[in-house]
Protein backbone atom coordinates (compact mmCIF):
# COMPACT_ATOMS: atom_id res chain seq x y z
CA UNK A 1 0.00 0.00 0.00
CA UNK A 2 0.85 3.52 -1.11
CA UNK A 3 1.85 5.78 1.98
CA UNK A 4 -1.11 8.41 0.42
CA UNK A 5 -3.31 4.85 0.99
CA UNK A 6 -1.86 4.26 3.96
CA UNK A 7 -2.88 7.93 5.33
CA UNK A 8 -5.65 7.89 4.06
CA UNK A 9 -6.55 4.67 5.80
CA UNK A 10 -5.05 6.75 8.98
CA UNK A 11 -7.64 9.56 8.56
CA UNK A 12 -10.44 6.72 8.77
CA UNK A 13 -13.12 8.34 6.73
CA UNK A 14 -15.68 5.98 8.24
CA UNK A 15 -15.64 8.16 11.59
CA UNK A 16 -16.58 11.52 9.72
CA UNK A 17 -20.46 10.78 10.02
CA UNK A 18 -20.42 10.48 13.72
CA UNK A 19 -18.34 13.67 14.16
CA UNK A 20 -20.76 14.91 11.97
CA UNK A 21 -24.12 14.12 13.86
CA UNK A 22 -23.74 16.98 16.39
CA UNK A 23 -23.25 19.73 13.93
CA UNK A 24 -26.36 18.69 11.93
CA UNK A 25 -28.60 18.41 15.09
CA UNK A 26 -27.21 21.77 16.20
CA UNK A 27 -27.86 23.13 13.01
CA UNK A 28 -31.01 21.77 12.78
CA UNK A 29 -32.49 23.36 15.66
CA UNK A 30 -31.17 26.63 14.06
CA UNK A 31 -32.89 26.28 11.50
CA UNK A 32 -36.08 25.33 13.28
CA UNK A 33 -36.29 28.71 14.69
CA UNK A 34 -35.64 30.44 11.36
CA UNK A 35 -32.15 31.19 11.16
CA UNK A 36 -30.48 29.61 8.02
CA UNK A 37 -27.17 29.91 7.19
CA UNK A 38 -25.41 27.99 3.97
CA UNK A 39 -21.96 29.50 4.83
CA UNK A 40 -22.04 28.67 8.70
CA UNK A 41 -23.42 25.50 7.67
CA UNK A 42 -20.51 24.27 5.57
CA UNK A 43 -18.04 25.63 7.06
CA UNK A 44 -18.97 23.77 10.83
CA UNK A 45 -18.94 20.78 8.81
CA UNK A 46 -15.39 20.90 7.22
CA UNK A 47 -14.17 22.26 10.24
CA UNK A 48 -15.10 19.18 11.98
CA UNK A 49 -13.97 17.01 9.27
CA UNK A 50 -10.81 18.42 10.20
CA UNK A 51 -10.72 17.51 13.51
CA UNK A 52 -12.09 14.42 13.43
CA UNK A 53 -9.28 13.50 11.09
CA UNK A 54 -6.67 15.32 13.44
CA UNK A 55 -8.29 13.61 15.94
CA UNK A 56 -7.17 10.21 14.13
CA UNK A 57 -3.81 11.22 13.22
CA UNK A 58 -3.09 12.03 16.82
CA UNK A 59 -4.20 8.57 17.59
CA UNK A 60 -2.52 6.35 15.18
CA UNK A 61 0.46 8.56 16.59
CA UNK A 62 0.05 8.40 19.88
CA UNK A 63 -1.07 4.66 19.77
CA UNK A 64 2.15 3.89 17.25
CA UNK A 65 5.11 5.21 19.59
CA UNK A 66 3.21 3.71 23.00
CA UNK A 67 3.29 0.27 21.47
CA UNK A 68 -0.41 -0.11 21.88
CA UNK A 69 -0.88 -0.87 17.97
CA UNK A 70 0.49 -4.05 18.31
CA UNK A 71 -0.50 -7.98 17.32
CA UNK A 72 -3.01 -8.36 19.87
CA UNK A 73 -5.44 -5.09 18.62
CA UNK A 74 -8.50 -6.37 16.89
CA UNK A 75 -9.49 -3.11 14.96
CA UNK A 76 -7.96 -2.50 11.41
CA UNK A 77 -4.00 -2.28 11.22
CA UNK A 78 -2.75 1.56 11.85
CA UNK A 79 -0.77 3.23 10.08
CA UNK A 80 2.36 3.22 12.14
CA UNK A 81 1.47 0.26 13.13
CA UNK A 82 1.88 -0.88 9.59
CA UNK A 83 5.30 0.60 9.05
CA UNK A 84 4.19 2.37 5.73
CA UNK A 85 4.43 5.60 7.60
CA UNK A 86 6.82 6.43 10.20
CA UNK A 87 6.19 8.45 12.98
CA UNK A 88 7.52 11.47 11.96
CA UNK A 89 5.51 11.46 8.80
CA UNK A 90 2.26 11.50 10.96
CA UNK A 91 3.67 13.82 12.99
CA UNK A 92 4.31 16.63 9.84
CA UNK A 93 0.57 15.32 8.48
CA UNK A 94 -0.86 16.10 11.81
CA UNK A 95 0.89 19.75 12.04
CA UNK A 96 -0.58 19.97 8.27
CA UNK A 97 -4.24 19.01 9.17
CA UNK A 98 -3.89 21.57 12.55
CA UNK A 99 -3.26 24.60 10.23
CA UNK A 100 -5.67 23.70 7.87
CA UNK A 101 -8.43 23.36 10.49
CA UNK A 102 -7.93 26.27 12.20
CA UNK A 103 -7.69 28.41 9.15
CA UNK A 104 -11.32 27.19 8.48
CA UNK A 105 -12.39 27.71 12.14
CA UNK A 106 -11.13 31.14 11.38
CA UNK A 107 -13.04 31.84 8.30
CA UNK A 108 -16.37 29.92 10.36
CA UNK A 109 -16.20 32.35 12.66
CA UNK A 110 -15.72 35.76 10.89
CA UNK A 111 -18.52 34.31 8.45
CA UNK A 112 -20.85 34.01 11.72
CA UNK A 113 -19.70 37.30 13.88
CA UNK A 114 -17.63 38.64 11.53
CA UNK A 115 -16.46 41.94 13.58
CA UNK A 116 -18.81 43.08 15.78
CA UNK A 117 -18.96 40.58 18.36
CA UNK A 118 -15.16 40.09 19.03
CA UNK A 119 -15.34 38.86 22.29
CA UNK A 120 -17.61 36.09 20.98
CA UNK A 121 -15.30 35.59 18.08
CA UNK A 122 -12.47 35.14 21.24
CA UNK A 123 -14.06 32.69 22.44
CA UNK A 124 -14.89 30.70 19.51
CA UNK A 125 -10.93 30.75 18.35
CA UNK A 126 -10.11 30.10 22.30
CA UNK A 127 -12.37 26.75 22.27
CA UNK A 128 -11.05 25.37 18.24
CA UNK A 129 -7.64 25.56 19.98
CA UNK A 130 -8.97 23.42 23.04
CA UNK A 131 -10.67 21.27 20.49
CA UNK A 132 -7.31 20.99 18.49
CA UNK A 133 -5.23 19.94 21.72
CA UNK A 134 -8.07 17.44 23.09
CA UNK A 135 -7.97 15.54 19.67
CA UNK A 136 -4.25 15.71 19.94
CA UNK A 137 -3.68 14.47 23.67
CA UNK A 138 -6.30 11.50 23.60
CA UNK A 139 -3.32 9.70 22.92
CA UNK A 140 -0.28 12.04 22.97
CA UNK A 141 2.21 12.89 25.60
CA UNK A 142 2.53 11.23 28.66
CA UNK A 143 -0.64 12.91 30.37
CA UNK A 144 -2.66 11.49 27.26
CA UNK A 145 -6.20 11.34 29.20
CA UNK A 146 -7.26 8.32 26.85
CA UNK A 147 -4.86 6.42 28.91
CA UNK A 148 -6.28 7.34 32.41
CA UNK A 149 -9.97 6.85 31.89
CA UNK A 150 -10.91 9.88 30.61
CA UNK A 151 -12.01 9.79 27.02
CA UNK A 152 -15.75 9.71 27.53
CA UNK A 153 -15.61 12.90 29.72
CA UNK A 154 -13.94 14.81 26.34
CA UNK A 155 -16.13 12.51 24.00
CA UNK A 156 -19.15 13.85 25.45
CA UNK A 157 -18.15 17.79 25.50
CA UNK A 158 -16.65 17.79 22.33
CA UNK A 159 -18.96 15.43 20.19
CA UNK A 160 -22.39 16.75 22.21
CA UNK A 161 -22.41 19.86 24.05
CA UNK A 162 -19.54 22.21 22.24
CA UNK A 163 -20.67 19.98 18.88
CA UNK A 164 -24.54 20.62 19.52
CA UNK A 165 -24.15 23.91 21.11
CA UNK A 166 -21.59 25.43 19.27
CA UNK A 167 -22.89 24.97 16.10
CA UNK A 168 -26.18 26.59 16.92
CA UNK A 169 -25.32 29.55 18.71
CA UNK A 170 -23.12 30.15 15.87
CA UNK A 171 -26.60 30.71 14.46
CA UNK A 172 -28.77 32.53 17.06
CA UNK A 173 -25.81 34.27 19.24
CA UNK A 174 -27.57 32.76 21.91
CA UNK A 175 -28.77 29.47 24.36
CA UNK A 176 -31.87 27.76 25.00
CA UNK A 177 -31.94 24.96 27.98
CA UNK A 178 -33.77 22.54 25.39
CA UNK A 179 -30.81 23.01 22.99
CA UNK A 180 -29.12 20.69 25.58
CA UNK A 181 -31.10 17.60 25.41
CA UNK A 182 -30.79 16.47 21.64
CA UNK A 183 -26.85 17.70 22.66
CA UNK A 184 -26.69 15.15 25.53
CA UNK A 185 -27.90 12.50 22.86
CA UNK A 186 -25.70 12.76 20.16
CA UNK A 187 -22.89 13.16 23.53
CA UNK A 188 -24.25 10.55 25.09
CA UNK A 189 -24.14 8.34 21.62
CA UNK A 190 -20.82 9.12 20.84
CA UNK A 191 -19.52 7.88 24.22
CA UNK A 192 -21.17 4.94 23.32
CA UNK A 193 -19.07 4.15 19.96
CA UNK A 194 -16.13 4.91 22.66
CA UNK A 195 -16.77 2.47 25.27
CA UNK A 196 -17.38 0.16 22.47
CA UNK A 197 -14.19 0.52 21.26
CA UNK A 198 -12.71 0.04 24.47
CA UNK A 199 -14.41 -3.03 25.56
CA UNK A 200 -13.05 -4.76 22.15
CA UNK A 201 -9.67 -3.35 22.82
CA UNK A 202 -9.42 -4.57 26.61
CA UNK A 203 -7.27 -7.14 26.36
CA UNK A 204 -4.35 -5.41 24.16
CA UNK A 205 -5.33 -1.87 26.19
CA UNK A 206 -5.04 -3.87 29.75
CA UNK A 207 -1.64 -5.73 28.28
CA UNK A 208 -0.36 -1.76 26.62
CA UNK A 209 -1.74 -0.25 30.14
CA UNK A 210 -4.38 1.67 28.25
CA UNK A 211 -6.24 2.39 31.16
CA UNK A 212 -9.48 3.33 29.69
CA UNK A 213 -12.65 3.33 31.38
CA UNK A 214 -13.35 -0.23 30.70
CA UNK A 215 -9.90 -1.73 31.63
CA UNK A 216 -10.56 0.38 35.20
CA UNK A 217 -14.24 -1.23 35.69
CA UNK A 218 -14.59 -4.47 33.42
CA UNK A 219 -15.95 -5.83 30.76
CA UNK A 220 -19.54 -6.48 32.39
CA UNK A 221 -19.22 -3.06 33.99
CA UNK A 222 -19.23 -1.48 30.97
CA UNK A 223 -21.98 -3.28 29.84
CA UNK A 224 -24.07 -1.72 32.11
CA UNK A 225 -22.55 1.57 31.29
CA UNK A 226 -23.02 0.65 27.86
CA UNK A 227 -27.13 0.12 28.40
CA UNK A 228 -27.11 3.14 30.55
CA UNK A 229 -25.77 6.03 28.67
CA UNK A 230 -27.63 4.63 25.50
CA UNK A 231 -30.75 4.51 26.93
CA UNK A 232 -30.13 7.80 28.76
CA UNK A 233 -29.06 9.46 25.00
CA UNK A 234 -32.57 8.01 23.96
CA UNK A 235 -34.66 9.55 26.77
CA UNK A 236 -33.38 12.90 26.28
CA UNK A 237 -34.09 12.90 22.47
CA UNK A 238 -37.64 11.94 23.57
CA UNK A 239 -38.19 14.74 26.46
CA UNK A 240 -36.92 17.34 23.38
CA UNK A 241 -39.53 15.62 21.16
CA UNK A 242 -42.47 15.98 24.01
CA UNK A 243 -41.16 19.94 24.71
CA UNK A 244 -41.24 20.61 20.98
CA UNK A 245 -44.14 18.25 19.66
CA UNK A 246 -46.04 20.44 16.93
CA UNK A 247 -46.76 17.77 14.33
CA UNK A 248 -46.42 13.86 13.36
CA UNK A 249 -43.30 14.60 10.98
CA UNK A 250 -41.42 15.82 14.68
CA UNK A 251 -41.66 12.17 15.68
CA UNK A 252 -39.57 11.00 12.53
CA UNK A 253 -36.28 10.96 14.38
CA UNK A 254 -37.26 8.04 16.71
CA UNK A 255 -36.86 5.88 13.58
CA UNK A 256 -32.88 5.63 14.53
CA UNK A 257 -33.99 4.34 18.11
CA UNK A 258 -34.97 1.22 15.90
CA UNK A 259 -31.54 0.44 15.35
CA UNK A 260 -30.17 1.16 18.45
CA UNK A 261 -32.42 -0.80 20.53
CA UNK A 262 -31.08 -3.47 18.01
CA UNK A 263 -27.85 -2.70 18.94
CA UNK A 264 -28.63 -2.99 22.63
CA UNK A 265 -29.39 -6.44 22.26
CA UNK A 266 -26.70 -7.52 20.79
CA UNK A 267 -24.10 -6.28 23.19
CA UNK A 268 -26.33 -8.15 25.85
CA UNK A 269 -26.12 -11.06 23.91
CA UNK A 270 -22.35 -10.87 23.41
CA UNK A 271 -20.02 -13.23 24.82
CA UNK A 272 -16.65 -12.38 23.39
CA UNK A 273 -15.48 -8.19 23.26
CA UNK A 274 -13.59 -9.08 20.38
CA UNK A 275 -16.61 -9.65 18.09
CA UNK A 276 -18.27 -6.05 19.06
CA UNK A 277 -15.95 -4.80 16.46
CA UNK A 278 -19.14 -4.27 13.67
CA UNK A 279 -21.27 -2.34 16.73
CA UNK A 280 -18.62 0.29 16.66
CA UNK A 281 -20.00 1.02 12.41
CA UNK A 282 -23.66 0.33 13.62
CA UNK A 283 -23.82 2.62 16.39
CA UNK A 284 -22.10 5.27 14.22
CA UNK A 285 -24.38 4.88 11.41
CA UNK A 286 -27.38 4.67 13.76
CA UNK A 287 -26.38 8.74 15.35
CA UNK A 288 -25.48 9.87 11.92
CA UNK A 289 -29.32 8.71 11.38
CA UNK A 290 -30.58 9.91 13.98
CA UNK A 291 -29.15 13.07 13.14
CA UNK A 292 -30.32 13.83 9.49
CA UNK A 293 -34.10 12.29 10.94
CA UNK A 294 -33.81 15.18 13.37
CA UNK A 295 -32.94 17.69 10.36
CA UNK A 296 -36.30 16.72 8.88
CA UNK A 297 -37.92 16.07 11.98
CA UNK A 298 -38.27 19.87 12.94
CA UNK A 299 -37.82 21.47 9.67
CA UNK A 300 -39.92 20.72 6.41
CA UNK A 301 -37.74 21.59 3.40
CA UNK A 302 -40.77 20.80 1.05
Amino acid sequence: MTKFKTLLSAARLRTLPLSLSGIIVGSAIAFSQGFYNTSIFVLALITTVGLQILSNFANDYGDGVKGTDNEDRVGPMRAIQSGVISDKEMLRAIIVTVILTLLVAVALIYVSFKDTNLGYSLFFFLLGIAAVVAAIKYTVGKSAYGYNGLGDVFVFIFFGLVSVLGSYFLYVKQLHWQTFLPAISIGLLSVGVLNLNNMRDVLSDTKSNKNTLVVKIGVESAKKYHFFIILMAMLAGVLYLFLNYQSPLNVLFLISYIPITLHLRRVYLNKNTADLDPELKKLALSTFLFAILFLFSFNNFL
